[in-house]
């Protein structure tokens, strides 16, 4: 994968965190700012489609867990069987 180096300002308290942490994980520092910079940017991304397009019919009620594995696990079979089927 191709990198881009970039500048930033960082607060000394988090810098030393980030040093001990690579030490104590065997890792460069670098490594953690990158794996930092990937979380934030991930946290702050914007999907073009919603996570969860589906929706389901319900009875009004908030679902047990049982029924909410049921749910999953029907849509999961009707979805297998209609893939099969292609």
């Amino acid at each position: 994968m191709s990198m881009k180096r970039t500048n930033v300002y960082a607060d000394p308290e988090d810098l030393a965190i980030i040093k001990e942490a690579a030490k104590r994980r065997g890792i460069s520092e670098a490594e953690i700012i990158r794996q930092g910079i990937h979380l934030a940017a991930m946290a702050n991304r914007v999907w073009d489609e919603p996570l969860f397009s589906r929706t389901f019919e319900g009875s009004g009620r908030t679902p047990t867990k049982r029924d909410v594995r049921n749910a999953v696990a029907d849509a999961a079979v009707r979805e297998s069987e209609a893939g099969s089927a292609a």
